[in-house]
């Protein structure tokens, strides 16, 4: 009894395996579980209050100064004159460095724009916002609450 011929390796079979392994390594790249932001401030509260971060006079009204407190990034917004905030620099996405925008906070990597208020997420692919550290205003600089 004859057997039966074995499948022909074509070019067209080839690449399409190539594109599903290609496709694969994709997905796999953006589904990455990195370690939780929430981490960050967690790290954070470790700090003495009353720790300072920067000076007032270095945040912008309507926007927001990047810092480094204790090799942690973090954002110092202030979106009206004396309301201060801090948060996790770290975006809630992917991991990825979150930046100073105009009048709002960016993401660099994915676009996720989060408010200076609160952080909320104004546009995704981030779904939470960043993590807020209590501060304060003592004399002319921004304090760890």
């Amino acid at each position: 009894m004859p057997s039966s011929p074995s499948p022909a390796v074509t070019r067209r079979r080839v690449l399409a395996s190539g594109a599903g392994v290609a496709g694969a390594c994709l997905l796999a790249a953006c589904t990455e579980q990195r370690p939780t932001p929430q981490g960050e401030s967690g790290a954070l509260g470790s700090l003495e209050p009353g720790t300072r971060v920067v000076a007032l006079a270095e945040v912008p009204v309507g926007g927001a100064v990047a810092a480094s407190l204790d090799g942690h990034d973090v954002l110092v917004t202030q979106p009206a004159v004396g309301e201060v905030h801090l948060f996790s620099a770290i975006c809630t996405h992917a991991g990825c460095t979150v930046q100073p925008g105009a009048g709002e906070l960016d993401c660099p990597c994915h676009g996720s724009r989060f408010a200076l208020a609160d952080a909320a997420v104004l546009g995704g692919p981030a779904s939470e916002p960043l993590p807020e550290v209590p501060v304060e205003v003592r004399g002319a600089d921004v304090v760890l609450a």
